[in-house]
């Protein structure tokens, strides 16, 4: 689970590229709350999916 994972970060999903862009609106565990512009409010399993940063990635890295 990556750490910076925090509400307000912008983030897509890798396997899900219609959902659009979506921000996280809460991490509780290895779950992740994030609305997406075209799919909504879902749940992510952060075990399985990793999720892309979307702009500056808050870990520093390219």
């Amino acid at each position: 689970m990556d750490p910076f994972l925090e509400p307000g970060v912008l983030v897509r999903h890798p396997d899900q590229p219609d959902w659009g862009l979506g921000q996280v609106q809460s991490v509780i565990g290895h779950r992740v709350t994030v609305n997406f512009e075209e799919a909504g409010k879902r749940t992510i399993d952060g075990r399985r999916v990793r999720l892309e940063f979307v702009g500056d990635d808050p870990r520093g890295q390219a």
